[in-house]
């Protein structure tokens, strides 16, 4: 049996909002393949993809399954007629250009959307095409990794000048309130990073107290935001596993605090999205046979979207339904019952779990819990116990007056 987990145990402060219903937004220049990425994560065809800059101005959200094979064994267990998997949600923002803070190419409405999100796919363009204008007319992936990294931290800059403007002059309005060392100390380190284009959330380790008072100051700041960096290569490229440019996107990054980079390519997805729709196998293998054993890259894209903005789930399994619940990373067993609804949080009584992996190998492929019961490996838990990515979970709880279905 794992230990238990325990509330009471000092959570590791993180930046931004905690929460289930948290978004990603795909950032870049234009013409880099934001539309066309969100279009293939989303397997929709909603958002405008086209050869000019600023196609895009109202930012389009969707959101796209998580890819689970627990999930999907689960399903095929219990084959329930409902069935939910894990969402991503995302959102498709308009391309900034040099200028943006400043407001260049709508770039304070773009900002703004920027700021609404959680955390950031940041798209690099890797490609040479002259059918693809770029909005430089040169392919250099330092220079626009340094153009958006330039202005977000250029945005932050504003709020955070605002910001502390805002307290020193309530503190001169009252003699008897005093900033604590700490403002000093935070602002004044912010304040120094972003004035060296230095995202707030890379190049720096903040201790816990640092990372509270980030919270409470500059909570809208967008450089805090986790970032992946997504890094659009020619189907060419993709292939062969490479080319000229990667090796100084990587070393860009790594100078800059560092980051997840994952290369792919536009061009090869949509192709396969292509063989696919038509429904030609023998065409979708002869594809991913020119990748030696890789595979398509936007499943990892999603799951890495999801464990950036500090989400998990847990799943409820029954011969009507198998689904999964969407809850943050440290969540305890009433935050996670009310999930579900808020009946089940307010009257929560107690956890009835067991872990995925003890379900599977107890299952002797019957739709129940007797052999994982006989095994020992079912286990009640109380209010403190922190739930686990893949818990399979039943709660019992007290009906309480006026909840809400979430």
């Amino acid at each position: 049996m794992p230990p238990k987990k325990s509330g009471e145990e000092q959570a590791v402060p993180r930046f931004g909002r905690v929460g289930n219903n948290l978004k990603m937004g795909i950032v870049g220049l234009p013409n880099v393949g934001k539309s066309s990425m969100f279009n293939l994560l989303s397997e929709t065809a909603q958002a405008d993809a086209a050869n000019y800059p600023f196609c895009t101005i109202d930012p389009n959200e969707t959101r796209c399954a998580v890819p689970d094979k627990r999930y999907e064994s689960l399903c095929d267990i219990w084959n329930p007629p409902s069935k939910y998997p894990a969402y991503l949600h995302l959102v498709d923002i308009a391309g900034l250009i040099k200028g943006a803070s400043e407001g260049a190419g709508l770039g304070n409405a773009f900002l703004s959307h920027i700021q609404a999100v959680d955390g950031i796919f940041h798209l690099v363009r890797a490609f040479d095409d002259p059918e693809v204008t770029h909005v430089d007319d040169s392919i250099d992936p330092e220079r626009d990794l340094e153009t958006i990294t330039s202005e977000l931290c250029k945005k932050d800059l504003a709020y955070v000048l605002q910001q502390r403007e805002a307290r020193e002059k309530d503190v001169k309005k009252n003699p008897t309130m005093k900033l604590p060392p700490l403002f000093f100390i935070v602002m004044d380190k912010v304040q120094e990073m972003l004035e060296n284009s230095q995202p707030l959330a890379k190049g720096h380790v903040w201790t816990a107290p640092e990372v509270e008072k980030i919270n409470e100051l500059i909570p809208g700041c967008i450089t805090l935001k986790p970032m992946v960096y997504l890094v659009n290569c020619s189907q060419k490229s993709f292939t062969i596993g490479g080319n000229r440019y990667m090796k100084k996107i990587k070393t860009w990054v790594d100078s800059h605090g560092g980051g997840l980079v994952i290369p792919f390519s536009v061009e090869f997805e949509e192709k396969l999205h292509d063989l696919k729709k038509a429904g030609d196998e023998d065409g979708q293998k002869a594809l991913l046979d020119t990748l030696n054993g890789r595979t398509s890259v936007l499943p990892r894209i999603i799951k890495c979207g999801y464990r950036q903005l500090k989400l998990m789930y847990y799943f409820t399994a029954g011969e009507k339904e198998v689904r999964c619940w969407t809850v943050a990373q440290g969540a305890t067993a009433p935050q996670a019952a009310g999930v579900i609804h808020t009946d089940f949080e307010a009257g929560f009584i107690k956890l009835e779990c067991c872990s995925y992996d003890d379900f599977i190998e107890c299952n002797k492929g019957e739709k129940s819990m007797a052999s994982v019961k006989a095994a020992g490996k079912y286990r009640q838990e109380g209010k403190n116990y922190v739930v686990q990515d893949g818990d399979i979970c039943h709660f019992l709880f007290n009906k309480a007056t006026g909840g809400k279905k979430k």
